[in-house]
């Protein structure tokens, strides 16, 4: 087969962290063929790359794009920094669901389609076939498995059930699921204790697979949380990650030292053990998710019944404002109201985008933890922003050479309906910020190491064959982008504001942005694990 094209003239970096070296890379077809000098004569395509950086694709290993890319498969906000291949699954996945779960997760990520897929290949395959500029991985979702179990219900699993999801986890692992994703903050998933997730890990070490956690607590119970994700890794043998690795409230900013301590210790020790992290003080989560679990037991239909009780409401306010271990105090690890945004207006126009929920609750003549739940009753699926996490303790985080990216985010386009949604800077610019940010300004760590952490590292850990790499034979994703220029624009009040830097960006051997402009064809796949 002769040359479909050739990246002429750049630097390139082959993901392994080696520095870069002056090369072409030559492709045919899907593939890298060779990166050394190109022909001066052949028919293929020629990328410029000279003076820039040549990269592989950036591997987004915490990804919540797929509902938007089932109604619009561009992935411009993740295209624009690099971004080859999506990774689903914290919590849910596209599959396997109900058409009544389908509903919960629409109403989740005020999506405007239902994802009622019987199984999470059908979820794949159907973003595939609409059309896709990246690639698309994922889990299956600990919340997906959850409610096939027992719904919303605050109770264990039978033995027929837990034999029934282990055996649904078990075939979606035989069709190339990367491995199990939970996110243990939120029902119904928080509802599995550690046997239950011990049993499931055994099936996913079974195939090789990857059991990767929000962790049951990344604040008061950060440190015993961690503990139990590597006690299910040392019982099962599963290989395990962290997700989005923190500490949330500056009491608890002590232990993110301690707890990249552990993970150093167990890996010193052989054991399989990463995490992953967004390059950003605040998170994103729904607000909902700051009500105590046991008003959320029974779903989204008992919450609301509870809210309307003056009564179980002044419950839920009173244990807002109390400390506690019991569950996961995102209000008070913000340090309340002050430190939660509101990225959009309330669904009955009440203004709320770019304001702060003290704001908000003064408003609304309430004090802030009354204000959450008037705002969770008004507009159930909100989500908001929490400022909670000490920039020294990020840094400390990233430089770790076992930690990878992921925006934890969507990608989309910054036009209508999306650019009238609230939403994280992350969504536009989490890769360009750990290159242009971290790795040029910061200098946390250098240019081919950035490239690693965000393309060969996450492709090994989650077993993605012929990926993160520009070397002979891999596919060929990749990235052409000026490290002097690359850098984040998007902000707190105007977050939907694409990344700069990227000029090229090639998805199995086919252009999908050149000259820093999509060019609307949509080479995506739909990827399957290593051995499946």
């Amino acid at each position: 087969m002769g040359l479909s094209l050739v990246v002429r003239g750049g630097t390139v970096y082959d993901g392994g962290g080696a520095p870069g070296v002056a090369a072409d890379v030559l492709v045919a077809g899907d593939r890298v063929v060779d990166v050394g000098t190109a022909p001066a004569e052949h028919s293929g395509l020629v990328i410029d790359a000279t003076g820039l950086a040549v990269t592989p694709g950036f591997v987004n290993v915490l990804s919540h794009a797929w509902p938007d890319l089932l109604v619009d498969g561009g992935a411009e906000s993740e295209l624009r920094q690099g971004v080859t291949t999506e990774v689903f699954g914290e919590a849910d996945s596209p599959g396997p669901a109900d058409r009544a779960y389908g509903d919960y997760l629409r109403d989740v990520y005020e999506a405007s389609v239902t994802a009622d897929f019987r199984r999470l290949g059908d979820g794949l395959d159907a973003i595939e076939r609409g059309g896709v500029a990246p690639n698309v991985a994922s889990f299956v979702g600990g919340a997906n498995l959850r409610y096939l179990g027992a719904g919303f219900a605050d109770r264990r699993l039978s033995g027929p059930e837990l034999d029934r999801v282990g055996g649904v986890l078990a075939e979606e692992l035989q069709d190339g699921a990367l491995g199990l994703g939970t996110a243990l903050i939120y029902p119904p998933g928080r509802y599995a204790d550690t046997d239950e997730l011990a049993a499931l890990c055994e099936v996913v070490a079974d195939h090789d697979g990857l059991y990767i956690s929000h962790l049951r607590s990344e604040g008061d119970a950060l440190l015993e949380s961690l503990d139990e994700l590597l006690t299910l890794n040392e019982r099962t043998g599963v290989r395990a990650e962290v997700y989005h690795l923190k500490a949330l409230g500056r009491r608890n900013w002590p232990k993110m030292r301690q707890a990249v301590e552990r993970i150093a210790l167990a890996r010193e020790a052989g054991r399989p053990i990463s995490a992953d992290m967004y390059p950003y003080e605040a998170g994103g989560n729904p607000l909902y998710a700051c009500v105590p679990p046991r008003f959320q037991d029974g779903g989204p239909e008992a919450l609301a019944a509870r809210l309307a009780d003056p009564a179980q409401r002044r419950e839920m306010a009173a244990a807002l404002r109390t400390e506690t271990a019991e569950f996961e105090n995102l209000f008070l690890a913000a340090g309340g109201g002050s430190g939660v945004l509101l990225p959009r207006d309330l669904r009955d126009g009440t203004p709320a985008r770019g304001r702060r929920l003290d704001a908000v609750a003064a408003t609304l003549g309430m004090d802030d933890a009354e204000a959450l739940l008037e705002v969770v009753a008004r507009d159930p699926w909100i989500s908001a922003v929490y400022f909670f996490v000490d920039p020294a303790n990020l840094e400390l985080g990233l430089r770790q050479p076992w930690v990878s990216i992921g925006s934890d985010a969507s990608a989309h386009p910054a036009s209508p309906p999306w650019s009238e949604r609230g939403t994280h800077p992350r969504t536009y610019g989490t890769f360009a910020r750990v290159l242009g940010h971290f790795c040029r300004d910061r200098k946390l760590f250098s240019f081919a190491e950035a490239v690693r952490r965000m393309t060969g590292l996450p492709a090994e850990t989650l077993r993605l064959p012929g990926r993160g790499r520009l070397t002979p034979g891999s596919y060929a994703d990749i990235v052409v982008l000026d490290p002097d220029a690359v850098a984040d624009t998007a902000t707190w009040d105007e977050p939907h504001r694409y990344a700069l830097g990227v000029r090229d960006v090639v998805v199995n051997g086919v252009p999908a942005l050149s000259g820093g402009m999509p060019t609307g064809v949509r080479p995506g796949r739909r990827l399957r694990r290593a051995g499946s």
